[in-house]
């Protein structure tokens, strides 16, 4: 499945957009004879219908389809474990850092 990626998703469009105070004629992305694709992969997940139904109309209250909701929840599902390693990078680079602790609580709260 191929979809057309919105002007956000395309930092060139987006640099464009902060240069051109109008839009761009076409709803595609259009550069120098070229258009942004990205291939989308389906999936098959099984859930209990009720629920399923909720999430519609949750998605729906938000002016979303299912998919485009889903698809935002992966993307941030997906982006924790980058987080996490960059959480332990940091971690790696400030390990000469020593304090003085342990701290009293009231220490810890001193302004």
């Amino acid at each position: 499945m191929l979809a057309v990626l919105s002007e956000v998703d395309c930092r060139a469009c987006t640099e464009d957009s902060k240069r051109f105070a109008s839009p761009p004629a076409s709803s595609s992305q259009v550069h120098e004879n070229s258009v942004h694709y990205t291939r989308m992969k389906n999936i098959t997940l099984s859930a209990e219908e009720r629920l399923i139904e909720q999430a519609r109309l949750v998605a729906r209250s938000q002016h979303k389809t299912l998919n485009a909701a889903f698809r935002e929840w992966l993307e941030q599902y997906a982006s924790q474990s980058g987080n996490a390693a960059a959480f332990d990078a940091l971690m790696r680079r400030l390990r000469h850092v020593r304090t003085a602790g342990p701290y009293t609580r009231d220490e810890m709260n001193e302004r």
